[in-house]
């Protein structure tokens, strides 16, 4: 896979200089939300065509991570860069009940992501090693845990030096008043993104997922 392009932002210039300048000298510098997310079209289009569920929310996590700029920002030595395009690294179960990292390629046609990440996963549980190639900055790192309707989370992250790529989870789905709603959290580093970053996150997500129709073709 080659390495995305991207663009060193100005730091003396950039509007966001004050927070960046105060929040990347944290100790802990991220930020974790939880919140629901419906996914009653999802589940209903991946039952109706017969396809994977997960190739289809970690499109729309990533297609909606691109879309929002600060989620393609990543702090690199003493700077920020800006990827023009991030990719999500997803962990896969493996028949071991050990996870494995698998490096999907993003793709803004849904059809061309969905046949390619197909055969990465299939290949990464089998592999046997937990890499399947080394992690890069402009990576969107997702797991889940389908086991667990969880309402907050916290992902483990190297603080020396801070990692600014940003996490996801999704959990256990549950059935509301006729709908299936779903747990998303989001990690982020609060020298980069804020709440109002995450917040139009949540809300191009959720628009991805009633318009399934739209781009699921």
């Amino acid at each position: 896979m080659a390495e995305s392009q991207h663009k060193r932002i100005d730091i003396e210039t950039w509007p966001r200089r004050e927070a960046y300048e105060m929040f990347r000298n944290f100790g802990f510098p991220y930020f974790s939300i939880t919140a629901n997310v419906d996914v009653t079209a999802l589940r209903a289009a991946a039952k109706e065509k017969k396809t994977s569920f997960t190739i289809g929310l970690v499109y729309v996590l990533s297609r909606a991570a691109n879309a929002v700029p600060a989620f393609r920002q990543r702090m690199e030595g003493d700077g920020v860069v800006e990827y023009r395009v991030v990719h999500p690294s997803i962990t896969v179960l493996a028949d071991d009940d050990q996870f494995r990292f698998c490096s999907l390629r993003y793709a803004d046609e849904f059809a061309q992501f969905a046949a390619g990440a197909k055969e990465r996963i299939e290949k990464a549980r089998t592999a046997s090693s937990v890499w399947s190639e080394p992690d890069r900055n402009d990576f969107l790192f997702m797991t889940s845990l389908p086991w667990i309707a969880f309402t907050a989370m916290v992902h483990p992250a190297p603080l020396d030096p801070p990692d600014s790529v940003p996490r996801f989870a999704w959990g256990k789905y549950e059935q509301r008043g006729g709908r299936t709603t779903m747990p998303l959290n989001v990690q982020v580093h609060h020298a980069l993104l804020d709440g109002v970053h995450v917040g139009r996150y949540f809300e191009l997500v959720q628009s991805l997922l009633d318009t399934i129709e739209r781009w699921a073709t």
